[in-house]
């Protein structure tokens, strides 16, 4: 498969789980596994999702809550990766108060056209949602506090460049914090290739082990990976990922 093939299923499942939730519908990791398996239902506090448009709410399609694993402290500027809806993006934008500022950045339109919706129904000012690849962040150097993802980086053709933009836009000292789908066991060949399952969180999903790798290839330190619970699929679970920026040596 070519990486444009693989975009484009995502691009078209989640652009479809928009649609559905928009409509008043729900969906779950892109239509590849059950509620009771990925979907974000529980993970939130009714005093979250009791602020929130309903249809952010009923757009996270996430494994976990990423904003439940960082302490978010006011005037931070948090990047969310992957922000479909855009519901860690407003609940991060009201920890960090109007000193601080949210972005979400997604590639499917009918994700952004949801979430700057719901942003204009939440009315929160501090928020700003991009359209671009995780692969290819359009902000620059050192310019965010907190990155931030749910159940999107599994999702990438290139989890190393992903990685490294990451890295690239924290500011020394930044604070990696996601939910995503890991493997625990294995995954067939013939999964691997099938776009459905890739598009679904399960085709792309990494190892604890080599999450851990990747993060520190990339530069971080003090990388974590702790399984917490059922992943959306056979050989996966859910995971909080953790790393931080170190801090550049004095000069």
């Amino acid at each position: 498969m070519q990486d444009n093939e693989l975009k484009q299923a995502v691009r078209e499942l989640y652009g479809k789980a928009a649609l559905q939730a928009k409509s008043g519908g729900s969906s779950c990791c892109g239509g590849g596994g059950s509620s009771s398996e990925c979907c974000a239902a529980g993970l939130y506090s009714p005093e979250e999702t009791g602020v929130l448009p309903a249809q952010a709410v009923k757009a996270s399609l996430g494994c976990g809550n990423p904003t439940a694993l960082v302490d978010l402290r006011r005037g931070d500027v948090v990047l969310d990766l992957g922000s479909g809806g855009g519901i860690d993006v407003l609940l991060s934008a009201r920890r960090v108060g109007p000193e601080g500022k949210a972005y979400g950045l997604d590639m499917t339109d009918e994700m952004l056209a949801l979430a700057r919706e719901n942003q204009r129904q939440s009315g929160m000012m501090n928020v700003e949602f991009l359209k671009g690849e995780i692969e290819n962040i359009p902000l620059p150097d050192r310019s965010v506090d907190v990155v931030i993802s749910n159940c999107v980086i599994n999702l990438s053709t290139d989890k190393d460049r992903a990685l490294r933009e990451a890295f690239r836009v924290l500011r020394p000292g930044g604070r990696f914090a996601v939910s995503d789908v890991v493997l625990e066991g294995s995954v067939s060949d013939a999964v691997r290739r099938d776009l459905r399952s890739w598009a679904g969180c399960v085709a792309g999903a990494l190892s604890l082990s080599e999450y851990r790798e990747k993060l520190a290839a990339a530069g971080f330190v003090r990388e974590t990976v702790e399984a917490t619970g059922p992943g959306c699929g056979p050989g996966t679970v859910s995971a909080f990922v953790r790393a931080v920026k170190p801090y550049l040596p004095m000069q």
